[in-house]
């Protein structure tokens, strides 16, 4: 048996370790956090959809002006009539 033999049985022997999301129950709560993450996002374009103005509507600004005072008159004519 050669060196390289005994390293591959050795490598063999060694149980692989797996990641969290490759196990049944990881894959189980990604799948979970996928459907309420897509769920969050449905429901915020949803609102963001109907909280918008409708295209084509009328728009109406309503403005209260308030009377300026009149500068005093700089000079007084007074016309006399006669009959």
């Amino acid at each position: 048996m050669s060196l390289d033999e005994s390293r591959r049985r050795a490598e063999r022997r060694r149980p692989r370790r797996r990641s969290v999301w490759q196990s049944p129950l990881g894959r189980v709560a990604l799948g979970l956090a996928s459907a309420v993450l897509l769920l969050l996002v449905g429901i915020s374009v949803g609102r963001a959809l109907e909280d918008g103005p409708e295209p084509g509507g009328t728009r109406t600004n309503v403005r209260t002006l308030e009377p300026q005072e009149l500068p005093p008159v700089a000079r007084t004519v007074t016309i006399t009539v006669t009959e």
